[in-house]
């Protein structure tokens, strides 16, 4: 059912840049001490196009978009970056330390073009919504410079491994860099036609999930739309009708999903008592030793989340561990199954919306809640009260993710965090 293609990418000319000063983190996990550091590293460094400096003076004819597509013709240009001779799979890995935790490891994937498909046509899910205006942004920087630099991260099924095994390579890779994080990342080219073939028929049984990139993936889909007129009759895809895709094999255990804690702040009120008295109408309540730190914390979730929901509600002076859900089904109207068993839907529906009274567009807009990965973090804002309280919770895992998914229905917004990030700038993929 998935359509792969090899290409025949851009990639950084080893000869004129290493790849540790030129590629970066996701467009939209680069913060703004992230973007002057990336600026510093390199003249060359992919943050110029895909996340540039904005001026008091832009305007038409003279952007953030306008200067991407400047850079990147003047690369190509220059010879920064040179494209392949052969069509290609790339075989990529991510080997790192998992937080929290010391074990080692690797997470396999390949890059390919992949087919872009109306979510109608059942060849590709999401797991969550998107928003506006992020789209509009990623749509004017691919109509500006026509090509693809980061990944849209994909999910597919194969529990017996053999399209992994088909990707193994002996040879050292052509790329091999450690990113800010400690993670190493390493691609391999794979030009061989049987290869090729193999990997590209075995990947036509297979549905594909989307981990990252939903807006990414809506803009390719959407400017390929834009482009439909331009489309020559056969049976041979556009350009435009494909996009740089990573494939990651859902059944491997090196895929990783850390969960994403809530901070909420800013109430007008906020007594531990009250929450407490409030919550035993969603949920059986139990006291947990006050002076827990995170470790603590990920430890007392893990258990107690073998027997079903489990919520760790992080004060001041009081930690409550929120377990054995009893809200009414009403409460949960136009939610599966499915979605209710969710531990972040119950947060959500009874303890922010509910209990505490936080409108669901509040959450939405993140008037009163932040999103933090480190539980560790999370707590020591509420104990240096510049925070109310701290949800912690587990990772959502990856059978509810495809479950989910795969009904065409959606997790609330931050429910998945799939480490390591995909590199930008590794491969390339210029429509013209």
């Amino acid at each position: 059912m998935a359509h792969i293609e090899p290409f025949r990418a851009l990639r950084y000319n080893p000869g004129l840049v290493h790849p540790s000063h030129v590629v970066t983190q996701p467009y939209d996990k680069i913060t703004r001490e992230m973007q002057e550091r990336y600026y510093s590293l390199s003249p060359f460094n992919l943050v110029r196009i895909i996340l540039g400096k904005r001026t008091a003076t832009d305007g038409a004819g003279n952007d953030a978009y306008t200067r991407a597509a400047g850079f990147f013709n003047d690369w190509r240009r220059q010879g920064v970056f040179l494209q392949e001779t052969a069509p290609s799979l790339y075989r990529y890995t991510q080997r790192f330390v998992a937080p929290g935790t010391t074990r080692e490891v690797e997470r396999r994937g390949f890059i390919a073009l992949g087919k872009l498909e109306d979510y109608s046509a059942g060849v590709v899910f999401r797991h969550e919504q998107t928003l506006a205006k992020p789209k509009a942004d990623r749509l004017d920087l691919l109509r500006a410079t026509r090509a693809h630099f980061g990944q849209i991260f994909m999910l597919y099924s194969d529990p017996d491994g053999e399209i992994e095994d088909a990707l193994l390579c002996r040879e050292p890779p052509v790329i091999d860099v450690r990113d800010e994080y400690q993670v190493l990342h390493q691609v391999w080219r794979i030009s061989d036609a049987s290869r090729i073939h193999f990997v590209r028929e075995r990947m036509r049984e297979r549905k594909l999930i989307i981990a990252d990139g939903h807006h990414r993936y809506e803009t390719a889909l959407a400017y390929a739309k834009e482009r439909a007129p331009d489309r020559r009759t056969g049976s041979e895809l556009a350009p435009f009708e494909l996009a740089m895709m990573t494939f990651v094999n859902m059944d491997s255990p090196g895929l990783v999903i850390l969960p994403t804690h809530r901070v909420v702040h800013g109430l007008p009120t906020f007594d531990m008592s009250v929450f407490h008295a409030g919550g035993c109408e969603y949920f059986g309540i139990e006291e947990v030793d006050a002076r827990i730190d995170g470790p603590r914390a990920t430890a007392i979730l893990r258990e107690a989340g073998r027997s079903g929901t489990a919520l760790l509600a992080v004060g001041a002076e009081r930690v409550l561990l929120l377990n054995r859900p009893k809200a009414p089904s009403d409460l949960f109207a136009g939610l599966s199954f499915r979605q209710q068993a969710l531990d972040v839907v119950q947060l959500h529906k009874c303890v922010l919306e509910r209990t505490l009274g936080i409108s669901e567009e509040a959450i939405r807009t993140q008037q009163h809640v932040t999103y933090l990965r480190d539980s560790g973090e999370a707590i020591a804002l509420v104990r240096q009260r510049a925070a109310d309280v701290a949800f912690l919770m587990n990772p959502v895992r990856i059978d509810q993710v495809r479950d989910v998914a795969l009904a065409s229905e959606v997790l609330p917004q931050k429910s998945t965090d799939f480490y390591p990030k995909l590199l930008s700038g590794l491969t390339i993929y210029a429509l013209e």
